[in-house]
């Protein structure tokens, strides 16, 4: 059997042709190497239709150096590319259309609101769900503070923490406003009376799609938010597996505790152990969000098509609740590095490749007349 070559779709950042995960696809390629898949990395943009060829980038785990090469279509497709506002995301929708046939690890997920309404209908886990509403009007989020003191407003497409305003009640009419705006940068805590909170809203809203949330008590003694992420994988055997979890915490006067905001990373027990203080509830906190996770992926992935890896942003509150917040299909892996759990990063990166291997084998099997 032929070395199978594995393509990693993403998109360029900017007209530069610049990566946002270069380093990650420089160690998928020497796994890869490792284990016998050759990995390639394209754009939709370095597509030739005519040719049915791709210039791909190709790097050399000797060399330690990048290069170009005409190359047919992979065998397999390993979609990591994150909603732009750009002419290259409608390159890729152009592509996905096209060549929606070929050998996908994974299908993209629809937006945080479809994805709520999805799970929601699911009574294993409505439970887990915040409240959650679509804003269509200022009504959608009166009738949330109604029922919460504190409420997030996000963008139902979007990741980053880009986008994300938390709205607090101090009294009948007054409100306390921070959040993040669109480039990511802390917007700082305002208090606004009832009649200049609508058109705030409204303005922060215009031209987009936003939800509204319920907000869950998870700062911590020092005033910082924390969460948790849960990357949730497929292994070499098709089976779904918890690669890890682990901790975020903001930094000062941000709502939102991601990484690329600003955000550190600790291991879940240690600062689970911090929030909760009991070993034992701990351990049960920990097997209850792992068997949530689990049962998540595989019923996204009966739902939505093929899957391999998704990662779910989990709020834990003080008595050992667990609310998911939102599911990410092209989670990033660096926080599990940031937190110290160097298995966990390593096995992020090898296990779609695991994968990768053996769907590739599977679909050999179905196609091998002597078989």
């Amino acid at each position: 059997m032929p070395q199978p070559v594995l393509g990693i779709l993403t998109l360029y950042l900017n007209d530069r042709k610049q990566l946002e995960e270069r380093k990650i696809y420089e160690r998928m390629t020497q796994e890869g190497h490792r284990i016998g898949l050759k990995v390639i990395v394209f754009t939709p943009s370095d597509v030739n239709a005519e040719k049915n060829m791709i210039q791909a980038m190709v790097f050399d785990p000797v060399q330690g150096k990048w290069s170009r090469s005409w190359r047919p279509f992979p065998d397999m497709i390993f979609d990591r590319c994150r909603i732009q506002r750009s002419k290259r995301f409608e390159q890729l929708r152009v592509f996905r259309r096209r060549y929606g046939h070929l050998h996908f690890l994974n299908k993209p997920l629809r937006d945080k609101w479809t994805i709520y309404q999805v799970l929601s209908r699911r009574p294993e886990f409505k439970n887990y769900l915040p409240d959650t509403a679509y804003f269509g009007s200022l009504s959608d989020v009166y009738a949330m503070l109604k029922r919460n003191n504190r409420i997030y407003i996000k963008p139902i497409q979007g990741t980053g923490g880009r986008g994300i305003l938390c709205v607090e009640k101090l009294g009948s009419q007054m409100y306390r406003i921070q959040g993040r705006n669109r480039q990511r940068a802390i917007v700082p805590p305002q208090k606004l009376h009832l009649s200049r909170m609508g058109p705030y809203l409204l303005n922060w809203k215009k031209g987009t799609s936003f939800l509204v949330q319920e907000g869950i008590d998870i700062m911590l003694p020092n005033g910082r938010v924390h969460d948790y992420r849960m990357l949730v994988q497929k292994n070499g055997s098709g089976v779904w597996s918890v690669t890890g979890c682990a901790g975020r915490i903001g930094p000062a006067r941000s709502v939102t505790s991601n990484l690329h905001g600003g955000g550190h990373a600790a291991e879940m027990n240690t600062l689970l152990r911090k929030w909760i203080h009991a070993e034992q509830k701990v351990f049960e906190v920990r097997a209850e969000a792992e068997k949530v996770g689990l049962g998540i992926a595989s019923y996204l992935d009966g739902f939505y098509g093929p899957l391999c890896e998704l990662a779910l942003d989990l709020a834990i509150d003080r008595s050992g609740r667990i609310y998911v917040l939102e599911v990410n299909p092209k989670p990033a892996r660096e926080v599990f590095a940031r937190s110290g759990d160097k298995e966990a990063y390593r096995n992020a990166i090898l296990k779609p490749l695991e994968y990768a291997l053996w769907s590739y084998r599977q679909k050999a099997k179905k196609t091998d007349p002597s078989d």
